[in-house]
């Protein structure tokens, strides 16, 4: 109880939840909590989440309150943001969303790094 999860699949896809109840050996009642990351409390198979390193003490089926309070006590979802992990994530979603022209700069940006990168490498040899 208590583990930090990131969700893998489904509508809710690269939120944050914690686990707090176990079901059987293939699914888990995991929240949000809504306020904090948008999950609403529900049934996950274990496939869909991925854990993180971090856990908050809850008790067993924990209410929201208490598991927002424990949530922002331990400052979780700063540390995630730290999280190279998080970062990659970001970036992803930034590079998803490039128009044709960002795109555009961005090539022309590598080759000219590109030319730079060879250059000294020329001037070193």
């Amino acid at each position: 109880m208590g583990r930090i999860v990131l969700i893998n699949y489904g509508p809710e896809t690269g939120k944050l939840a914690t686990i707090v109840d176990i079901v059987d050996n293939n699914k888990c009642l995991i929240d949000g909590p809504r306020k904090l990351t948008g999950v609403q409390r529900q049934i996950i198979p274990f496939k869909r989440i991925a854990l993180t390193d971090f856990k908050v003490d809850i008790p067993k089926a924990a209410s929201q309150k208490t598991l927002t309070a424990a949530i922002e006590a331990a400052d979780i979802l700063g540390k995630w943001e730290s999280t190279s992990w998080a970062k990659k994530l970001a970036a992803k979603k930034k590079r998803a969303n490039l128009s044709d022209f960002d795109r555009f700069k961005l090539m022309v940006a590598r080759k000219q790094k590109a030319k730079i990168v060879a250059d000294k490498v020329k001037q070193m040899s």
